[in-house]
């Protein structure tokens, strides 16, 4: 990954050990600096990465009118920017094509791509569906994530089972009876 300073990353680690009490010498903890880059490294990989990258290649839809499609249960990981604590969930995206669609293994890139950075999920629900509309040019896109907050299941409220839903629409699927429909749908996949 560019632009990972694995030494400052492993020195802040180190220091961090320190200041909580903790001897960052002592055998048990002697490679944790090291792990923790490898996992910074892997957990904001998407930094300094084209999320739109991945939808450039297009197909064309051609003659006809192409009805909604919906990819439901994307899993993600990404990390809260206030705590550095990791928030996991699925993703849910749908669109009414125009005049192009995507391959649909790309649409898992994306949203992997813009979760791996320190996040916010309200930010990115808003960024996935930014990204869609900016490379498909689609009539309408929803996008909606339910992930479980690491920083809000294992302290403060400690509310283990707690997931938070936030959703984005754009274009003809802002309409709030065409969303719930689409909401409709996506939820059907757990029944």
């Amino acid at each position: 990954m560019t632009g990972i300073d694995r030494a400052r990353v492993e020195a802040a680690v180190a220091e961090l050990l320190a200041a909580i009490g903790e001897d960052p010498a002592r055998p048990g903890l002697r490679e944790t600096p090291s792990k923790v880059a490898d996992a910074y490294a892997e957990f904001f990989s998407g930094l300094g990465e084209d999320p739109i990258a991945p939808l450039r290649e297009t197909i064309p839809v051609g003659d006809v009118e192409p009805e909604l499609v919906i990819v439901r249960d994307l899993e993600f990981r990404s990390v809260c920017e206030h705590h550095l604590l990791p928030f996991l969930g699925r993703a849910h995206l749908a669109y009414l094509p125009a005049e192009k669609v995507v391959g649909l293994g790309r649409l898992p890139q994306l949203v992997d791509t813009l979760a791996a950075r320190p996040q916010l999920q309200e930010r990115l629900t808003e960024q996935i569906a930014d990204a869609l509309v900016q490379a498909l040019e689609p009539r309408g896109v929803v996008v909606v994530l339910d992930a479980q907050h690491q920083c809000v299941t294992t302290r403060g409220a400690r509310q283990v089972h707690s997931t938070t839903v936030t959703v984005a629409s754009r274009g003809e699927l802002d309409d709030p009876v065409r969303r719930a429909e689409v909401i409709t749908l996506i939820g059907s996949a757990a029944q």
